[in-house]
């Protein structure tokens, strides 16, 4: 209870609650619809509640947009992904997902990035718009490939310590305020996102976007394979959510 609210990547939150690395699969989201009504139904609401046992109080769901690589090199297809050295958070997935796409993967904190590419220990990276121009990895890493290769969601939460002393009107008060808060949230995320991009490609940034994935998500389906049994129940929902 130090801490009473925070906003937070569900990446890590995967360590409190196991089905919450199921966001980190590449390719499980067709598009923003998809995940927005699969985060809106009851497959979300129960991963949000599935914290509780560790103390937290899931509120609501935020956006980080979708991910795509930048590299030093020209980038055009999945097939110039192949032999580059490309920063990744350091878990299985993500790992995994790299050696499919035929590339290699390099753990590496975030804070090394920058340099990284400046020097050329590595050839490349990922992230969304916003983290591209913010990390001012645009200055050296300029060919981006719109792959949209993951969307993890964020979550806005409070300790569960606090909410359990809080009233029910407060509860309601907080549950209501949290909601509404979404929609500003994700217009505010998409003004950001088109002004990162925009900045991007001012200042020289080589932008490729892709129109047929299907030879990116076949790629990485042996990915998702290896975890189904992981995150079965998850990916079922997220399935169903395509209906």
């Amino acid at each position: 209870g130090a801490i009473e609210f925070t906003r937070v990547s569900t990446g890590p939150l995967a360590e409190f609650n196991k089905q919450l690395g199921a966001y980190s699969l590449p390719y499980i989201f067709d598009n923003d619809e998809h995940m927005w009504k699969f985060l809106n139904g009851p497959g979300g609401d129960k991963m949000l509640a599935g914290l509780e046992s560790s103390r937290f109080k899931g509120l609501a769901y935020y956006t980080s947009g979708s991910r795509f690589f930048y590299s030093l090199k020209p980038v055009k297809s999945i097939e110039d992904l192949k032999g580059q050295k490309i920063r990744v958070i350091q878990n299985k997935i993500n790992m995994d997902m790299m050696a499919a796409l035929g590339a290699s993967a390099t753990p590496m904190a975030w804070g090394e990035v920058f340099s990284a590419l400046q020097t050329g220990v590595i050839d490349a990276a990922e992230n969304n718009w916003p983290s591209y121009i913010t990390s001012n990895h645009y200055q050296s890493a300029k060919n981006v490939i719109l792959d949209a290769h993951q969307r993890v969601p964020e979550m806005l939460m409070m300790s569960k310590i606090t909410w359990d002393k809080l009233s029910e009107d407060d509860k309601k008060l907080i549950q209501q305020a949290a909601k509404d808060s979404v929609t500003f949230q994700r217009d505010l995320w998409a003004k950001t996102e088109k002004e990162a991009e925009a900045k991007a490609r001012a200042a020289g940034a080589i932008v490729t976007e892709v129109k047929d994935l299907k030879p990116w998500q076949d790629a990485v389906k042996p990915v998702i394979e290896k975890y189904r049994a992981d995150y079965a129940e998850t990916l079922t929902a997220i399935d169903a959510a395509r209906k």
